[in-house]
């Protein structure tokens, strides 16, 4: 009996670096992008270095996860056993209806060993049912606790490791490497106890016939070994590139499908045809070298089945003419042989399906070993919360900040102060920082030296979850879940439920609930990432619901307006004011519209704070804010006028009456 599974046994490696990207590295994450897309965003990953793993070192790190199901094992080994045996006993019985009923021509005689035949072909295949059925219940609850394992993993690891990390190929990582696992753990386990009882059982019902003639036979075990020994380190590397050329493919396609509209607007259909044809090259030639390798290994057992099988017939013509050996016992003992060298093939066969899953194994490991850059205290540095909810003071002490693998800090000596009911803005050229403040406040990361506080409570001095609770991030790509619109803004909230009439509230003060109520369901409509449903300011508008739903102290808004015209900006604001009121309002932005009603703004350049005001104070200065100001320019107040600071030349006043447009910078 072997343990069947239906799933297809692919486990990519990753994928290699195309020759256009190979020198470069991986640049910091936050320098030069907003928040959604310097932390989350998908990035050509530099060639990754697996560690090599051995397959004891495989089976050490991976069968802990069989605990709770090992009792499950082993009575599917059990069952495999029983097949075993039910096997020999039958081959035995037909032996005796051979020489007692054909041999002799008698019907009489066939009777009673034909009712032994067909009860323990019964037994067998209720043995041999119960068993498949409980094996694949076993190996398919392993897949799901390790891929659950390895998913709780990938939610813990920091932003930098997704960009060093293609998409397409940390999914193949959770399908085929995971299947691959299985296969060598659950299922690769019964396979061997059932080869393993079944040569004790047919070897030994060989002996018991003639042990001459068996030990005869017996001496072309070790070509069977030897052979398999012979193909291991070919069908390990072999696999490896077949996992690399696989985890290319998809890492291609998925590529591919998120960029289909660059894709067609570039004429670039025919390019991205050829990069997958490229990948799909290197992904042939390994898949046949591997069908070539294992065919040939088949062919060769094969071969030395063959050559034993002739030999018994041989050897039992020569003891039947002899009068040493009766017909029943010939076909008994060839049977048993026939039946040997299946389970001993099996044996060889799972050591290169186990080479195989080692490849797999190194790649889930490459994902588990990778530590997460922070974790909750441990319980005696937990700082006791001041109340329930957070009231919202924020501040940053001296930080330094460097990002893992980075070459320079990104935040130096950075300070900063901000209240409840205080609208704050930072602003500064690209790759000033500013998104960085966002990472470390959530605590994506910890600063280097200094600390960032909540409440006065250093935020590395409090769990994830309480400091994560009091903090509603939104995200330069707003997040889209593949469910309706109702849930997509009831996701806010964690391990309690909204009501309708609660997210209905929440739209209503996003100015959401008129655009929503105007869809096809209305807030049962299921929307997607890459929806075309929803407009981008609409969109804005769902996430602006989803955290006024969410109701936390400290809001922080990583480039609310990007991607929006004039019109979706104008209605933005309103809602965002509405969710700014009474709470630590954090906005990073190169919209400097945003800035003119701003309590406090802060400017950044090369990871330091230059300067820090109000609106009307930085354009006095004349400094690195004032120049970025006449920059880009707003061309309208929160209300829709052109706003009074855009028409204030660098040195002059502030031009009164609307419908004047912005001065020019000198």
């Amino acid at each position: 009996m072997h343990l069947r599974s239906s799933r297809r046994r692919t486990a990519p490696d990753e994928a290699p670096t195309p020759p256009s990207q190979q020198g470069t590295g991986t640049p910091p994450v936050g320098q030069g992008q907003g928040l959604g897309r310097g932390l989350w965003a998908a990035q050509a990953d530099p060639t990754i270095h697996t560690r090599r793993v051995g397959l004891k070192e495989s089976i050490r790190r991976f069968w802990p996860l069989t605990k709770g199901d090992r009792r499950w094992i082993f009575l599917v080994c059990l069952a495999a056993i029983g097949a075993a045996a039910t096997e020999t006993v039958a081959i035995l019985v037909f032996a005796q209806l051979t020489d007692n009923a054909l041999q002799k021509g008698s019907v009489s005689a066939f009777w009673q060993p034909a009712g032994v035949w067909l009860g323990v072909a019964v037994i067998g295949a209720v043995v041999g049912y119960l068993g498949n059925s409980l094996a694949a219940w076993t190996a398919e609850r392993f897949v799901m606790r390790l891929r659950a394992r390895v998913f709780g993993h990938l939610q813990k690891l920091p932003p930098h490791f997704f960009q060093r990390n293609r998409r397409g190929d940390l999914l193949e990582r959770m399908t085929g490497d995971v299947d691959a696992i299985e296969e060598l753990v659950v299922s690769g386990l019964v396979q061997a106890v059932a080869a393993l009882f079944g040569i004790v059982f047919y070897a030994g019902a060989a002996l018991w016939l003639r042990w001459d003639l068996a030990l005869a036979t017996f001496l072309l075990a070790p070509v069977f070994w030897y052979a398999t020994q012979r193909f291991t380190s070919r069908v390990k590397e072999i696999s490896r590139r077949e996992r690399a050329a696989d985890g290319a493919i998809t890492s291609v396609v998925e590529e591919g499908l998120v960029n289909v509209v660059m894709t067609q607007a570039y004429n670039r259909q025919h390019d991205e045809e050829q990069r997958l044809q490229r990948r799909a090259d290197t992904w042939f030639r390994a898949a046949v070298s591997s069908a070539r390798l294992n065919g040939l290994y088949d062919q060769i057992v094969e071969l030395l089945e063959t050559l034993c099988v002739l030999a018994i017939i041989g050897l039992g013509a020569w003891e039947i003419s002899a009068g040493r050996m009766s017909l029943g016992q010939l076909l008994a003992f060839a049977a048993f042989v026939g039946y040997l060298y299946p389970p001993i093939r099996s044996l060889g066969q799972l050591g290169l399906t186990a080479t195989e899953a080692t490849a797999g194994s190194e790649r889930l490991l490459e994902i588990l070993d990778a530590r997460p850059a922070v974790s909750d205290p441990p319980p005696s540095l937990v700082a006791p919360p001041r109340f329930d909810r957070a009231i919202g003071e924020v501040e940053a002490r001296e930080v330094d900040f460097r990002y893992p693998g980075g070459s320079e800090d990104v935040l130096k000596d950075f300070s900063f102060t901000a209240v409840p009911g205080e609208l704050l803005v930072i602003t500064g050229p690209s790759g000033a920082g500013k998104s960085t403040l966002a990472a470390l406040l959530l605590r994506f990361y910890d600063p280097d030296t200094g600390s960032i506080r909540l409440d006065d409570v250093p935020v590395n001095q409090m769990p994830l979850a309480q400091l994560r609770r009091n903090i509603t991030l939104l995200p330069q790509d707003t997040l889209v879940l593949h469910d309706t619109v109702e849930e997509n803004i009831a996701c806010g909230l964690v391990h309690t439920h909204a009501s309708h009439d609660e997210v209905v509230r929440a739209a209503r003060e996003a100015d959401a609930h008129g655009f929503i109520s105007a869809l096809p369901d209305g807030y049962d409509t299921v929307i997607a990432p890459g929806t075309a449903r929803l407009s981008g300011g609409q969109m804005q508008r769902v996430a602006i619901a989803r955290a006024i739903l969410r109701d936390a102290p400290v809001l922080v808004l990583d480039e609310p307006t990007t991607g929006l015209d004039v019109l979706a900006t104008q209605r933005i604001l309103g809602p965002l004011r509405r969710l700014a009121e009474g709470r630590t309002a954090i906005v990073i932005s190169h919209d400097l519209d945003l800035a003119v009603e701003a309590d406090r703004i802060l400017v950044l350049d090369g990871g330091r704070l230059v300067e820090s005001g109000t609106h009307p104070e930085l354009l006095d200065r004349q400094g690195l804010y004032d120049t970025l100001f006449h920059a880009h320019p707003p061309a309208r107040t929160h209300n829709g006028a052109p706003s009074r600071a855009a028409g204030r030349s660098r040195t002059g006043p502030v031009r009164e009456g609307a419908g004047q447009g912005p001065a020019r910078p000198r």
